[in-house]
């Protein structure tokens, strides 16, 4: 391993990308579970080898005396299933992540809790080759939790965390139980419906629970204070923010290019007792969208932009930021003086300082808003401390 690509690694970092590697053992050149050897002989550690990745190496264990097999995979999810159980201790929430790959110490490995259902996402060749071997103990563990039926993602490679169109929907297996394509789960008290078998990443965009209550706490002390609340909700997907927004007594326009997307909202609307009549439904591309709300004069008082990941990768980085100038500036001439802009971004390679400067005077075209919080991923998406990339999700409230 080259010298510059120990010192991340040895403080936590839990990737090792493919320039970082002098040399491989002569084992042939597939997915297999590898000693990390800096270049003076010394081991590091302990993880998976995926040729075919720019990530060559995810590391699960650091020391001389590191090991990775099924027990190792069972420690992890057993600690990490402990640690989740104490968050939804209320069972106000019935569909959170269990296990959240390098967040966790189980790199390559994802697993998302929708009642008794649990999905699980493998990134990369070299966890999908592995999965087998490691998780040989996983129906015992889960059933134990409660979970009576595993479905399996086939995800495409993943070079990043985040959640963006290049990760969407997948082929989906059931690795034990019976086969299940829908369920209703809760979030926060709140009833919705979970597409299992075609709904992006495992089935819904857990990572935005917390900023979808806080939505509905921004729409609500709205209401009570007599200011308007007009709500729009860009790149609405199934409508999580949408039906926060109407439960505080919003009204909603929902924009969104899918339009199944948009039949499973409405089902979640009259699942917590909203008529989805009351609200408006768009099936249409957000930037078009946009520029014709603009010419007809049509304002807002609350507009909420979470669309896909524009940056997949490095190289794709300063394009996706004049994106979100581009996407931010729209969204501000829709706002309503005295409104709310809530802005999002799933992109990992996008910091959260990089964010906020797409929502600057010159960015929106306007000197009357400030931000006044900026928030990350949820608990049950834990990063470990070097780890940049895993806290990929910002959001950013402005007023």
């Amino acid at each position: 391993m080259a010298r510059h690509a120990i010192e991340p690694v040895r403080r936590g970092h839990p990737w090792i990308f493919r320039e970082g590697i002098v040399s491989v053992s002569p084992q042939g050149d597939a997915p297999r579970i590898v000693r990390i050897v800096a270049d003076e002989g010394l081991v590091v550690g302990t993880g998976i080898f995926d040729p075919g990745s720019a990530i060559a190496v995810r590391v699960w264990s650091l020391g001389s005396d590191a090991r990775l097999d099924e027990n190792v995979f069972r420690e992890r999810l057993e600690r990490a299933i402990a640690v989740r159980r104490s968050m939804f201790a209320d069972g106000e929430t019935t569909a959170y992540r269990l296990l959240n790959g390098e967040g966790d110490r189980a790199p390559g490995f994802v697993l998302d809790r929708y009642g008794d259902v649990a999905v699980l996402r493998l990134d990369g060749d070299a966890a999908r080759a592995l999965s087998p071997r490691l998780t040989s103990h996983l129906e015992a563990v889960l059933r134990a939790a409660g979970i009576t039926t595993l479905l399996e993602r086939a995800a495409r490679t993943s070079e990043a965390p985040g959640r963006g169109e290049e990760e969407g929907a997948s082929k989906t297996v059931t690795r034990f139980g019976p086969d299940r394509a829908e369920i209703e789960v809760r979030e926060h008290g709140v009833p919705f419906v979970v597409d299992l078998a075609h709904g992006q990443k495992t089935g819904a965009f857990l990572d935005q629970r917390e900023n979808r209550r806080r939505v509905g706490e921004l729409v609500r002390r709205r209401r009570e204070a007599g200011l308007g609340v007009r709500v729009l909700n860009l790149f609405s997907y199934t409508g999580g923010f949408s039906q926060r927004a109407a439960l505080a007594g919003g009204t909603v326009t929902s924009v969104d290019v899918a339009m199944k997307a948009h039949a499973t909202a409405q089902r979640s609307f009259r699942l917590a007792g909203i008529d989805p009549a009351a609200h408006a439904f768009v099936t249409a591309d957000a930037f078009a969208w946009l520029a014709e709300a603009k010419r007809k004069g049509t304002r807002f008082d609350v507009v909420i932009s979470d669309p896909p990941s524009f940056a997949p990768n490095e190289r794709a980085k300063p394009r996706a930021l004049a994106a979100y100038r581009a996407l931010h500036r729209a969204c501000a001439d829709v706002l309503a003086p005295g409104g709310h802009l809530v802005a999002a971004s799933c992109s990992s390679h996008i910091t959260a300082e990089d964010f906020v400067e797409t929502l600057d005077d010159g960015a929106l075209g306007r000197s009357d808003l400030r931000v006044l919080d900026v928030f990350g991923p949820p608990p049950d998406h834990p990063s470990v401390p070097r780890f940049v990339e895993g806290r990929y999700l910002k959001l950013v409230l402005l007023a």
